[in-house]
């Protein structure tokens, strides 16, 4: 008995020392020296300009500006599966924004994920992609904030149910999925692939919503940008590899860099949530950024094909085509190609052939506009048809054209059409 008991107190003794080394992992800082560009001697107003330029990179008034509220006043709700979190105020106010944090304080949280006091952030704020970011486009986009007219608002508290909202749990994800530090340069590739990258894999963020992630809410590292379901929204962010049926393959670095700054391109349009990224953050995008970010996404090469799942039978298909002539033909075209950029080709389209039929069951159903930017300041819109056809019928019509023209995908269901409803 005794030395049962001297091997379950050794059991556990290893077990804790484990677990405070992990724990102490995850809460470290980046030890590595700080680099500045020659950008951070910028005067004060041009650093002021070009943190400005990079908040619209990051969308940050996305998580940290309410629909109707005042400017980076806070108050947006993020669902995930773990709880509800709540952008928190950013404006200058120094009570309840950030205006009496310094710059290190700014560096702090968006390159170790932490609070002034050393409080652990919750990956919902992407630090993760922001960590890449090098000290003087923070201390930039910190200008840029101090600017920000204050608002009292007050920040709302997460809606997080236990044990998620125990932040000291933090540290041991982050000791599995967190490792500070900026990006280095790859120098057997271009500048203009480096600017790429860092744009897409740094303030745009891209992965957040076209990388999968598990069950621990970490984004899944062998696959990045190969596509995922978006948390909580309901749609799917397709892939951004050079998959010719589901990713970027047949797109031209023309068709990316039109579809990031005007909504619209020979390709498709944006629909969903992209809709809110191109009207507030890519369509500002300099010439050079948006080329810069298609030359790198082409150079991504194509990931493991998804299954196509079940086939339709061919009677799915007569139905699907006798709605498809009622009820899309006169703008997408009997051969799918669609007509200009006005309406988008079904043919080859991302979201059509996507391995999950949710976006495009979700445009049949509620219909749509590409976003609203300088250069597209009116888009066509589709109408809504959930309430025109039954959930038999839409499923066969995303059948058909998810299977006509070249496409192949997987059929739909009723009960799809009938969750989508739901959401």
């Amino acid at each position: 008995m005794k030395r049962l008991l001297v091997g379950v107190v050794g059991v556990l003794v290893l077990v804790g020392a484990g677990l405070g080394a992990m724990y102490m992992v995850g809460v470290r800082d980046d030890a590595a020296p700080l680099v500045y560009s020659a950008a951070a001697g910028d005067p004060p107003d041009a650093r002021v300009e070009r943190g400005r330029y990079l908040a619209r990179l990051g969308n940050c008034a996305a998580c940290h500006t309410v629909a109707g509220g005042q400017t980076y006043a806070g108050g947006t709700a993020i669902p995930t599966a773990f709880g509800t979190l709540y952008g928190p105020n950013i404006s200058s106010d120094p009570e309840h924004g950030i205006g009496s944090w310094t710059e290190d304080d700014f560096w702090q949280a968006l390159h170790n994920g932490k609070a002034p006091d050393g409080t652990l952030l919750y990956p919902a704020f992407p630090f993760t992609e922001y960590t890449r970011m090098p000290r003087d486009d923070a201390d930039a986009l910190f200008a840029f904030l101090r600017t920000v007219p204050a608002s009292d608002q007050a920040s709302r508290p997460h809606d997080l149910p236990f044990p998620y909202d125990q932040r000291v749990l933090l540290a041991f994800w982050r000791a599995l999925y967190f490792k500070a530090g900026t990006l280095a340069s790859d120098t057997t590739q271009s500048l203009q692939w480096n600017r790429g990258r860092y744009l897409v894999e740094g303030p745009g963020h891209c992965a957040a919503c076209h990388t999968a992630r598990n069950s621990l809410g970490a984004s899944v590292g062998g696959a990045p940008l190969a596509g995922a379901m978006i948390d909580g929204l309901g749609w799917y962010a397709p892939p951004l590899t050079g998959d010719t049926a589901t990713g970027l393959g047949q797109w031209s670095h023309a068709d990316i860099a039109a579809l990031l700054t005007t909504g619209v391109s020979s390709r498709g349009a944006a629909a969903g949530p992209m809709v809110e990224v191109v009207a507030g953050s890519t369509q500002y995008l300099s010439t050079g950024d948006a080329d810069a970010i298609a030359h790198y996404l082409k150079s991504l090469p194509a990931g493991a094909s998804a299954s196509k799942g079940a086939r339709p039978s061919q009677a799915t298909m007569d139905i699907g085509a006798q709605r498809y002539r009622q009820y899309c033909v006169q703008c997408h075209q009997a051969n799918g190609e669609g007509s200009g950029t006005a309406w988008p080709p079904l043919a080859g389209n991302l979201s059509v052939t996507a391995p999950s039929p949710i976006n495009a069951i979700r445009v049949v159903l509620d219909g749509g506009y590409a976003p609203s930017t300088a250069a597209n300041p009116r888009p066509h819109g589709m109408p809504p048809y959930g309430q025109m056809l039954n959930d038999n019928d839409i499923a066969a019509l995303t059948t058909y054209i998810r299977n006509s023209w070249g496409n192949e995908a997987s059929a739909v269901t009723s009960l799809e059409v009938k969750r989508a409803r739901g959401q």
